[in-house]
């Protein structure tokens, strides 16, 4: 045990959040970030790089099931996936209950976070790795995007926040790559943080989905972890259909997998579309600033 310690989430300035540490599981400093995982008694395992808070095992699925099933559900069809980041694996976890994926990628900059995910995160991880459908690069995830030849439906970009060795994957000269290797009608969904306190980083990735997109928008998700209200996914294709799939569509797609959720159903996809007041503005405003 360790009676009084604890971790202070630094993502946000004249902000503290802090979690009280039950155990310390595993802590390093891996060749590009300062990694630990410890227990709290409310969240379970609580998974932190660089001071930020990635994911915990009371509420990763809401993540994970909203990351992975709105952008698939929405495409109808998708054969071929790229998660770009997403080192504990839940989401791919989530992507390949979908029976039509044939390959889905994962690329991930650090192999220590897929080693000790494998571990520790296996109650929500387990059999990913074994997939034959599951393919792990351990590489630049700007390189791989700018230079494959493969081509995917949907490509979900699960990284840390726009600092340190995720910032990159905020870039417009990323995003443009994406777009590169998204097949016609294809979807990308990235982690575009918390809005309330974040504003900046939604409208900044609406403006340059703006410039390369046919359609650049964003859904919601509530995930207690992600403090300061609702957290944003960013959207962007160049069908502007797919973000407005009818309900029956949907409910048949759902009902055809035959899978489990605890977050997602087919009226919450369509609901997270519709976004409060200051969370719109956010995105017109990037939108505007996009088409200048």
């Amino acid at each position: 045990m360790n009676d009084g310690l604890t971790f202070n989430e630094t993502l946000y300035p004249g902000l503290k959040v802090s979690y009280s540490c039950e155990d310390i599981l595993f802590q390093q400093r891996t060749e590009h970030q300062d990694l630990v995982l410890f227990t709290n008694p409310v969240f379970g395992k609580v998974l932190m790089l660089d001071g930020i808070t990635q994911v915990t095992t009371a509420d990763e699925f809401i993540y994970h099931e909203m990351m992975s099933h709105v952008p698939l559900f929405a495409h109808g069809a998708a054969r071929k996936v790229l998660i770009v980041g997403g080192g504990d694996c839940g989401l791919a976890e989530e992507a390949l209950k979908h029976k039509k994926l044939d390959h889905l990628v994962q690329v991930e900059i650090d192999r220590s976070v897929v080693d000790f995910s494998r571990q520790h995160f296996n109650d929500f991880n387990a059999g990913v790795l074994d997939d034959p459908r599951f393919e792990l690069v351990i590489g630049d995830g700007m390189k791989f995007v700018s230079e494959t030849d493969l081509t995917f439906d949907v490509v979900i970009v699960d990284s840390t926040d726009p600092q340190g060795p995720g910032a990159i994957l905020f870039s417009e000269a990323f995003y443009r790559a994406v777009h590169r290797c998204l097949k016609p009608g294809g979807i990308l969904v990235t982690q575009n943080g918390v809005p309330f306190l974040q504003r900046g980083e939604l409208v900044t990735s609406l403006e340059r989905f703006t410039r390369i997109f046919q359609d650049g928008a964003a859904y919601i998700a509530a995930i207690p972890t992600y403090f300061g209200g609702h957290m944003t996914l960013g959207w962007a294709s160049d069908d502007a259909t797919l973000r407005k799939v009818p309900l029956a569509t949907l409910e048949k797609r759902f009902t055809a997998e035959n899978f489990q959720t605890r977050y997602y159903t087919p009226e919450v996809h369509q609901a997270a579309f519709a976004l409060p007041r200051f969370i719109l503005d956010a995105v017109e405003e990037g939108r505007e600033k996009g088409r200048s």
